[in-house]
């Protein structure tokens, strides 16, 4: 498997794999193109013999602190649990510390179970934080101390 970072023709390939990926429709979820266009900088993909396995997308937040922000993570089902997802993370954390972030941050909905499961293995503390997308809307604040 090699990790290296998003090119546009990933980023069309995670499109196109997304709702597969997801397991239905998700298109209020989809990948947005600011990941590529904009915040790709930092985006990851893995692959494995040229197919498309995994991909991280995250950026660098200046405020309040600077901090490692994972937006949105996909694994191939053919590849789950295989450690594709801890070896994107390794990745994005190795580049979060090498842009002076602080810490590392990453959300999820209450009712996603497996998130929940990854985030605490791999170290992080997991806080319900009510309203946090906006009135009834709880989440799941994952952060993770770079320092």
């Amino acid at each position: 498997m090699q990790t290296r970072t998003l090119t546009k023709a990933d980023f069309d390939r995670i499109v196109e794999v997304f709702d597969a990926w997801w397991g239905g429709p998700s298109s209020g979820f989809s990948p947005h193109p600011i990941f590529f266009y904009e915040l790709g900088e930092h985006a990851l993909v893995i692959d494995e013999a040229g197919d498309l396995v995994g991909f991280l997308f995250g950026f660098v937040a200046e405020r309040p602190e600077r901090t490692g922000y994972v937006q949105l993570v996909g694994i191939s089902p053919d590849h789950r649990r295989k450690g594709v997802g801890r070896i994107l993370y390794e990745k994005f954390t190795q580049i979060c510390r090498e842009a002076g972030c602080i810490r590392m941050k990453a959300i999820t909905t209450p009712a996603n179970e497996g998130s929940l499961r990854f985030h605490e293995a791999m170290g992080w503390t997991a806080e319900t934080v009510d309203d946090y997308a906006g009135p009834g809307r709880k989440r799941i604040v994952f952060t993770k101390a770079l320092r």
